[in-house]
């Protein structure tokens, strides 16, 4: 039942929220001499509150139930094959609120439960597979507060039940194989960042798991043996 929980969860993920953005020009925000491949500009300004509210009632499901919630301020997925620059500038201004809420009352459940609601102020990723790959990523979120909230009854499952919610300031990944791969990101969150979870949850046949993370700055960097 643990793998049927896992691949439960991993379709209510936020990447549904991504979206790409890439522009090719000429400009060289590398300081090199060699203008080709992609040159890369992003600017984003979220100014407005951006909510979700999902109310779910489940009652007598033969299978599986699976809910989900999301809120993203500004996102973006870049990938490439070539040399690649990347101006990236994502802010979040300070009247805007950035959340999600969950109300759900499940019941009588023939498979397994999942429960997902992911909240994001900024969000930005890079991979890339050329020689060379540049990356300036500056991500300010002044939110008042990213906030991911789920209040559920579950009761009468056959299977498991898996709840997780997240609230994240500001996220910035990038991978390359490039020999050279610069990289400068600047990362700041001045927002309160919250992620709860309330939830009553009897008569489960398998297992049960609940995760709460509220995160304000997170980074990854992978850069692949280029021998």
């Amino acid at each position: 039942m643990v793998h049927r929980v896992k691949a439960l969860i991993a379709a209510t993920a936020l990447a549904t929220l991504w979206a790409t953005c890439a522009s090719a020009g000429n400009t060289n925000h590398g300081g090199s001499n060699d203008s080709g491949g992609s040159q890369i500009l992003n600017g984003q300004v979220q100014l407005q509150t951006v909510w979700s509210n999902l109310n779910a009632n489940a009652d007598t499901v033969a299978g599986d139930v699976a809910v989900q919630g999301a809120a993203g301020g500004n996102m973006i997925d870049i990938m490439t094959m070539n040399n690649t620059r990347v101006q990236n500038n994502q802010t979040v201004g300070n009247l805007a609120a950035i959340g999600s809420n969950i109300n759900s009352n499940i019941n009588n459940i023939g498979g397994s439960v999942g429960i997902a609601n992911q909240v994001l102020c900024n969000g930005a990723s890079v991979s890339t597979d050329p020689t060379l790959t540049q990356v300036n990523s500056n991500q300010v979120c002044n939110a008042n507060d990213p906030s991911s909230k789920i209040s559920a009854t579950v009761t009468n499952v056959f299977g498991d039940v898996a709840m997780q919610g997240s609230a994240i300031g500001n996220t910035f990944e990038a991978d390359s194989n490039a020999r050279n791969f610069p990289i400068n990101n600047m990362q700041m969150n001045n927002s309160i960042t919250a992620s709860t979870i309330n939830s009553k949850v009897y008569n489960v046949g398998g297992s049960v798991s609940m995760s709460s993370s509220a995160i304000g700055n997170t980074g990854q960097i992978l850069h692949y043996n280029t021998h």
